[in-house]
């Protein structure tokens, strides 16, 4: 990738994340989306204050963004966020469209403060079955009807 972030971006994320701890709010991370020199939305780390284990930094400013925009597709814009992405985030940010991602902390780092999710790679490698989390399917053949509702729909929202 040949892309130069905006290093006030991330410097902000940074900051948004520290800030987010010192206040008691939540987690040491934080993020924002931009485009074109311009921050249209912001997030921190919010599980512990809202109770919603998928409030990631990340994740949070992904939301805010799209709200902002009217839109699920957030191709042309940019992630700056204080910490390399958890695999949970890194997707949102594919389903996002977003352009780059642009990180400060490594995974490593977040691992010595006690936020490992290396295990998470090691687990989507394994069989549904054999993970630590089984998961295991059943109505397969019921369960198409829904796809195959929606290839049939004239009134769908390809996304």
């Amino acid at each position: 990738m040949n892309r130069q972030p905006n290093l006030e971006f991330l410097r902000r994320a940074i900051a948004l994340a520290t800030e987010n701890v010192t206040s008691g709010r939540g987690g040491p991370f934080a993020a924002l989306i931009a485009r074109d020199g311009k921050v249209i939305a912001e997030g921190v780390n919010m599980v512990t204050a809202t109770n919603d284990p998928t409030a990631h930094g990340e994740v949070t400013a992904i939301r805010a963004a799209c709200k902002v925009l009217g839109t699920f597709s957030l191709a042309g814009y940019e992630l700056y966020t204080s910490c390399e992405p958890c695999p949970m985030c890194l997707a949102a940010s594919h389903w996002a469209r977003l352009d780059a991602v642009f990180y400060g902390a490594g995974a490593e780092d977040a691992a010595k403060a006690g936020f490992a999710d290396a295990y998470l790679y090691e687990e989507f490698r394994k069989e549904p079955a054999e993970r630590s989390l089984p998961a295991l399917q059943f109505l397969r053949d019921e369960a198409w009807s829904s796809f195959a509702a929606w290839m049939a729909s004239p009134n769908k929202i390809e996304y």
